[in-house]
């Protein structure tokens, strides 16, 4: 298996137990707050792993489009994040986290018209069943 899908395998498996961990810690507080440890709790760790290796010996190589892009990753994933919280507090974790996982159709859209990656049959099949699959879950 090649690292990179490894390193998603985890990804799905740290995101699932996330939003379980996330839903019982709000049980009493506000979304708000939850989201402020929680986010505290990343930028801590995001530091020590940057600080530990060789990331930050790259900072001289950001142009200002790059750093500009990620900020504005970092205005959406904060966006993203806000919104996913509040919901979280007030839904039904199988709800929010199947609304949540269906922006894989958004980045395939926009992966689609921006990156001009290329449009296969497996791909649009799979995005077809995502979206199947969320309706499904979701549908009262």
């Amino acid at each position: 298996m090649e690292t990179w899908m490894s390193y998603a395998l985890a990804s799905m498996v740290f995101a699932g137990v996330t939003a379980i961990f996330a839903k019982y810690g709000l049980e009493n507080v506000h979304a708000d707050l939850g989201l402020l440890i929680r986010t505290s709790i990343i930028f801590v760790l995001v530091l020590f792993t940057a600080l530990g290796g060789e990331a930050l010996s790259d900072f001289s190589k950001l142009t200002g489009k790059q750093l500009l892009l990620l900020l504005a990753s970092g205005i959406t994933a904060f966006l993203s994040w806000l919104y996913y919280f509040r919901a979280l507090k007030d839904g039904l974790v199988t709800y929010v986290a199947s609304i949540d996982k269906a922006s894989i159709l958004v980045t395939l859209i926009l992966s689609f018209t921006l990156l001009r990656e290329p449009v296969k049959a497996q791909v649009l099949i799979g995005a077809g069943l995502i979206l199947a699959g969320m309706l499904v879950l979701v549908w009262r």
